[in-house]
C-alpha cells in the first residue's frame, strides 16, 4: 500500500525521469548552458516537497479545515479578517500550505524556511495566485507569503497575467511536477484498489492495458503477454502493468511538453500535460478517473475515514483556535501548553494567531491527530487503563 511518504518518493522518481528527459532535449538546442543538466534534480526536489502542506486525511482534511471556518465554529472570526485572510482559511489549500512550510521561518528555525532555490519553490506552485483570485478552492500562496512569491517571480522573471497583475504565469517546470503527481496519483491508486479488494484483477488489468494501442504498441503488447505468462502471481502482474503504464505516460508527457514548449515558456499553455493526452491514452486516463471516483475514492472504507477526519480536525481547530484567541483562562492555558514552541506567536493579529493553529493541525499525521483528539475529548488518557 502507498502512503504519503511512498507517494512522494514515487512522484520524485517520475519527476526526475521527466526532468532528465527534458534536459536531454534542451541540451541538444543549447549545449553551453551548464544548468540544463540540473532540471531533473529541481523537478525531483519539488516533487518530494509537493505534498508537504497536505493536512491529516488528505484532500478531505483540506475540506475539513475550510468547513470549520465557513460553516463551523470558526465562522465567528470572519469580521476580524480581511477578505484575502478569510479566504485563505475558507479555501484552505495544501499547495499554498506547502509553499508556506518551505519558506516561512517558524520559531527556532532558520530564516528562509527550508532554504530551497527559487526555481524549486516556483516549481511547486501550480496555482500562482492568491485565494481571492481562485475560481475554485485552489491557489498558490497565503496572504502571509504573498510578497515572498512576488519576490521569487520577479527574480525568475515570471510574468503576471495580462488581465491581472496579481495572477502569475506558471513556472515551466510546474508542468512536469504536476504531471509526475498526476501519473502516480491516478495510476498507482489502481494498484492499491486491487490489493484492497476494491477492484477486481480483471478490471485493473484491463484499465492498464487500455493505455496501449493494438497497432502502434504491438511489440509492447507481445512483451507484456509473454511476461504475464511467465509471472503467475497476480499482485506481481499488476505491479508490472502499472510500471509499464507509468513509463509510457512519462514519454507521452514529454512529447506533449516538447510540442507545446513555446506556449509553455510564453505562459500561454492553459492545460496540464496529462489533460493534453490524445487518442488511446486520453480514453484510458478518462476511464481510470471515472472508475477511481465512482468506486475507489467513494468506497465505504474511504468515506468513513473522511467523515472521521471532519470530526477530528474540526474539534482540534475549535479547541486550539478558541484557546489562542482567549489565552488567559485556565483551560486555554492548558490547551496552549500542548502547542509546540515552533507554532507559538506573540503577534496581536487574529489572522496570524489562527494561522499558527492551522500550521499545527495541518502538520499532523492522521495517527497523531486521532490520538490528540481522543485525549482532548477524554476518550483515552495516558497512564489510565
Amino acid at each position: 500500500m502507498h502512503n504519503r511518504l511512498t507517494h512522494s518518493l514515487e512522484v520524485a522518481s517520475v519527476g526526475r525521469s521527466l526532468g532528465n528527459l527534458l534536459a536531454e532535449n534542451l541540451a541538444l538546442e543549447d549545449q553551453k548552458n551548464p544548468f540544463i543538466s540540473e532540471i531533473g534534480t529541481i523537478v525531483s526536489t519539488a516533487c518530494l516537497a509537493h505534498d508537504l502542506g497536505n493536512p491529516p486525511f488528505g484532500h478531505s482534511g483540506e475540506a475539513a479545515i475550510s468547513n470549520f471556518f465557513e460553516k463551523g465554529a470558526g465562522n465567528e472570526f470572519q469580521s476580524q479578517l480581511t477578505t484575502g485572510e478569510w479566504k485563505d482559511f475558507t479555501h484552505f489549500d495544501g499547495n499554498a500550505n506547502a509553499f508556506r512550510i518551505l519558506t516561512h521561518q517558524f520559531n527556532g528555525k532558520r530564516p528562509g524556511g527550508f532554504a530551497l532555490t527559487y526555481s524549486t519553490l516556483a516549481s511547486i506552485v501550480k496555482y500562482p495566485y492568491e485565494s481571492v483570485l481562485a475560481k475554485k478552492p485552489k491557489f498558490g500562496f497565503f496572504q502571509s507569503e504573498k510578497e515572498d512569491y512576488k519576490k521569487i517571480a520577479n527574480q525568475l522573471e515570471i510574468e503576471s497575467k495580462p488581465a491581472d497583475s496579481e495572477s502569475f504565469c506558471r513556472h515551466p517546470l510546474v508542468y512536469l511536477v504536476e504531471a509526475a503527481d498526476d501519473i502516480c496519483y491516478q495510476i498507482m491508486d489502481l494498484e492499491d484498489a486491487f490489493k484492497l479488494g476494491i477492484l477486481s484483477y480483471a478490471e485493473t488489468k484491463n484499465l492498464y492495458l487500455g493505455f496501449y494501442d493494438a497497432e502502434q504498441d504491438k511489440k509492447y503488447i507481445e512483451n507484456i503477454n509473454a511476461t504475464l505468462t511467465r509471472v503467475t502471481d497476480k499482485n506481481e502482474q499488476i505491479s508490472y502493468l502499472r510500471a509499464g503504464v507509468i513509463g509510457k505516460l512519462i514519454y507521452e508527457c514529454i512529447g506533449i511538453y516538447t510540442e507545446n514548449q513555446d506556449y509553455i515558456l510564453a505562459g500561454n499553455f492553459e492545460n496540464s500535460l496529462i489533460g493534453s493526452l490524445k487518442n488511446k491514452q486520453a480514453e484510458a486516463m478518462n476511464a481510470v478517473k471515472e472508475i477511481s471516483y465512482s468506486q475507489v475514492y467513494n468506497h465505504r472504507s474511504v468515506v468513513e475515514i473522511e467523515i472521521a477526519g471532519y470530526k477530528i480536525i474540526g474539534t482540534l481547530l475549535e479547541e486550539f483556535v478558541c484557546a489562542i484567541i482567549n489565552p488567559k483562562d485556565l483551560y486555554s492555558k492548558k490547551i496552549l501548553s500542548l502547542l509546540p514552541e515552533q507554532y507559538k506567536t506573540n503577534s496581536d493579529s487574529v489572522y496570524l494567531k489562527i494561522q499558527s493553529v492551522v500550521d499545527f493541525v495541518s502538520g499532523m499525521t492522521d495517527v497523531f491527530a486521532l490520538d490528540l483528539y481522543r485525549k482532548i475529548k477524554g476518550i483515552s488518557l495516558p497512564g489510565v487503563v
